[in-house]
Formats: structure tokens, C-alpha cells, sequence
């Protein structure tokens, strides 16, 4: 299959491009899009055999749930049995945004795209492409991110073709996301709205609008892996968001920090092996490893969430041996950056 990239001006979308990749989307294939979290591989979420071509091409696990896009606050109601009242209140809020709504499917959702799971995950993205492509696509549309299973999530079309080309037949290219990580999903299926994924939309944004407490499933606050588990929302179970190498997060004190990641690269260096290090516009000049790449400036948790993706993903290209990456869990956003850290890391984490 060839794999077509179709660039497109989210100022000035270009109608008939929509167009196109929507027939392929009718046509039960799949097409990848950009939302303002990550990319998104699309396919009809209402079609089992569409949602089906969406795991062969991820090699995704067929418990991991997908997320069905709508672009429209109407196109919720026959997808779910009820809207309870904090849900109508979050979605008024933060849609269209990097809101994901867990609440209990319709008949007309496939178990196929939710995993076998009676309850459904839907979000509004708040993205003009995206928007427009699920408008004239005529259905709302499964899209976990459109990278392979375990991989970084992509924020650049040229990341989705790195994982996808020759898989699907259409890309639309709408250059490099806002965010840059992925949505937050809350759990309105239950007595208590639940995170199940944090995400840019935080808990005290949330409790705030909702006028009642939410909670953070324990799996999320521990950061431990869900074995045995059946997950309730995308990334809660499988290995997520990893370069090859192997990666470690190091915390404690600047300095300390920056001496153990230097007495590390010296000892892998006697190995013959390749080093990456994530730093910040800060640390950067002081580390010795062959690859060291800012994340951003340690004063804005919005830069560090936004070049995520793109440096672990730096990384691959660059063939290191080894990755060691300081936290970052500082700032409205540090919870969710550690989140999607701590799984990139196997959950490896040094305190120095």
C-alpha cells in the first residue's frame, strides 16, 4: 500500500483534500489526522471491521480500548445510555479540548472499538482538521494515536509515517501539534468521576467546573503496571510511549542529579555504548553524554508536555544506547509529563 501525505493549512483547510481522505475513512480504511494532543489514526468508530484494521496497524492489544471522535456536542447522545449531570458540565467546559469522556456505550458501538468493555470513551478535539475531516466523514471516528503500539506518540505527520507508511493509505499533514500530549480521560461511568489518564485538563480544573470531587484511579497515582488488569482506558496496561533504548529517570537535587548522569555516561562510555541525556534550556551545557537535548526551559511545564514526543522520538534516530532523563514534576502539567515519562521509563527511576 502507498501512503500518501496530503499537506493542509489548518488556517485555510483545503476542502477538497478533506474530502478525499474522508472517502477513505467511508470506505472503512484508515486515515491519520492531526488533533492539538497528538496525531490520530482514524477508521469509522461505529464499523467493527474498520475499528479491527486499527489494531493490526498499531499492533495494538484488542483490550486496549479506542477513543471515538465527534465534532459535533450532539453526535454524543446516540453513542451512550446517559449523560450524567457532571459529565454535561465537563463536556460544556473543555469541549472542544483534550477532554476524553468514559460513559456507558449505546448498542450501536461496536465492542470492537472499546475493547469488549459496555462502557465507550468520546472527546470533541479541538483541532480544524480534525473538525472537518470527522464532519464529512459522516461518523464519529476511532483514533488512538497513529504511532505502533509502545512507541512514542506522534506530534509531526513525518513521526506517523516513520510508524505507518505502507500500513494506511492517507496522512494529512497539518505540521507539529500544540499540546503534545495526549488528552485527559475521566471515568463518568461510575459514582465518582474517576481520572483514568491525566492528562492537560487537570484535576483541580475539573473539580472546579464539576462542583464535586475527583478521583485518580490508583493504578494512575501509584505509576505501577497493571498486570492481570483489564484496562479501562487507553495506556493504563501496555507499555506506552518508549524509545528503543533503555531509559532511566533520575531525580533529587539539580547537581546531584547532573553528577550521577555524568558518572553513568562515563561507565557506559568504557562500554563502548551511545548516550542520551533530556535536560532542560538549563542543564544542558552541563552534561558530557553524546546526545543531550533540551525538553524546554524548567520554567514552563507547557514547553516540556509540547517537545516530549519529539525528543524521545530524537532519540531513535540518533541510535543511542542508553537514555537518562531528569523529572519534571513541577508546574500545573508535571503530574501528566511524569505520567508518559514513567512508562516511557519501564517505570526506572533512580532517586540521588
Amino acid at each position: 500500500m502507498n501512503t500518501q501525505i496530503i499537506k493542509i493549512d489548518q488556517q485555510n483547510i483545503d476542502k477538497e483534500a478533506i474530502k478525499e481522505a474522508s472517502r477513505w475513512i467511508q470506505k472503512k480504511e484508515l486515515v491519520a489526522f492531526p488533533t492539538e494532543t497528538v496525531y490520530g489514526l482514524g477508521a469509522d468508530g461505529l464499523d467493527p471491521e474498520a475499528s479491527a484494521k486499527i489494531y493490526a496497524a498499531k499492533g495494538r492489544p484488542s483490550d486496549n480500548p479506542l477513543i471515538l471522535h465527534i465534532s459535533d456536542i450532539e453526535q454524543l447522545t446516540p453513542l451512550v445510555r446517559e449523560i450524567p449531570n457532571a459529565a454535561v458540565k465537563a463536556m460544556r467546559a473543555f469541549w472542544p479540548g483534550p477532554m476524553t469522556m468514559i460513559l456507558n456505550k449505546s448498542d450501536i458501538v461496536p465492542f470492537e472499538t472499546t475493547g469488549g468493555l459496555s462502557t465507550v470513551a468520546v472527546r470533541m478535539p479541538n483541532h480544524p482538521i480534525a473538525l472537518a475531516l470527522i464532519s464529512e466523514s459522516g461518523c464519529p471516528i476511532a483514533a488512538p494515536s497513529a504511532n505502533a503500539s509502545g512507541r512514542p506518540s506522534p506530534t509531526r505527520a513525518e513521526h506517523v509515517y516513520e510508524d505507518m507508511n505502507g500500513k494506511i493509505p492517507c496522512i494529512l499533514d497539518g505540521g507539529m501539534v500544540g499540546i503534545g500530549i495526549e488528552s485527559t480521560i475521566i471515568d463518568f461511568s461510575g459514582d465518582t468521576p474517576m481520572i483514568l489518564r491525566p492528562g492537560f485538563i487537570t484535576k483541580e480544573r475539573l473539580e472546579e467546573v464539576i462542583g464535586e470531587p475527583v478521583g485518580i484511579d490508583p493504578a494512575v497515582l501509584n505509576m505501577k503496571k497493571m498486570d492481570g488488569i483489564a484496562p479501562k482506558a487507553p495506556g493504563m496496561k501496555y507499555r506506552h510511549y518508549a524509545p528503543k533504548a533503555k531509559m532511566i529517570l533520575v531525580s533529587g537535587r539539580e547537581q546531584s542529579v547532573i553528577s550521577y548522569i555524568n558518572e553513568k555516561t562515563e561507565e557506559a562510555h568504557r562500554d563502548h555504548k551511545k548516550v542520551g541525556v533530556i535536560g532542560t534550556d538549563e542543564t544542558i551545557p552541563m552534561y558530557k553524554a553524546d546526545v543531550v537535548l533540551s525538553i524546554g526551559t524548567s520554567s514552563s511545564d507547557r514547553t516540556i508536555a509540547h517537545f516530549l514526543y519529539d525528543v524521545l522520538r530524537t532519540f531513535d534516530h540518533e541510535e543511542v544506547d542508553m537514555i537518562y532523563s531528569q523529572v519534571f514534576e513541577s508546574g500545573e502539567h508535571g503530574f501528566a509529563i511524569m505520567n508518559r515519562l514513567m512508562k516511557a521509563a519501564g517505570y526506572d527511576r533512580v532517586e540521588v
